[in-house]
């Protein structure tokens, strides 16, 4: 199974989305800001990252930017988990380089799906 980064601000989001992804036997990291993330993801390598937007400081968008161009990290696949739903939102987050977009509340088979499309 993967190991999967969520970056998230919000407990509650970060709590659903590892009951989730633990219960169908995937290892989970948090961060819970956009820098924190990035450094995550630069240290511990995940399989996928799970993306908030926002959050302070460095926001998702940026975030997604800064590890899609990274050396190290841009073969990461990351998909935004937001509860930013409009068209525009969506395009510009694919254009930072992210794989994927869904929005919350996020469907337990849709994530699991994802997450197996982008891991593909």
């Amino acid at each position: 199974m993967a190991r999967v980064l969520i970056v998230d601000d919000s407990p509650t989001e970060t709590h659903k989305l590892t009951t989730i992804l633990e219960k169908n036997g995937h290892a989970v990291l948090t961060a819970t800001s956009g820098e924190s993330g990035v450094d995550t993801a630069r240290e511990q390598r995940p399989d996928v990252i799970l993306m908030d937007i926002v959050m302070p400081g460095l926001n998702g968008f940026q975030a997604t930017r800064q590890l899609s161009k990274g050396d190290e990290t841009s073969g990461i696949p990351i998909v935004i988990v937001t509860t930013k739903d409009q068209d525009t939102d969506r395009v510009w987050g694919m254009r930072q380089g992210a794989r994927a977009y869904l929005t919350k509340p996020v469907d337990e088979s849709k994530l699991l799906g994802t997450i197996e499309e982008v891991l593909a």
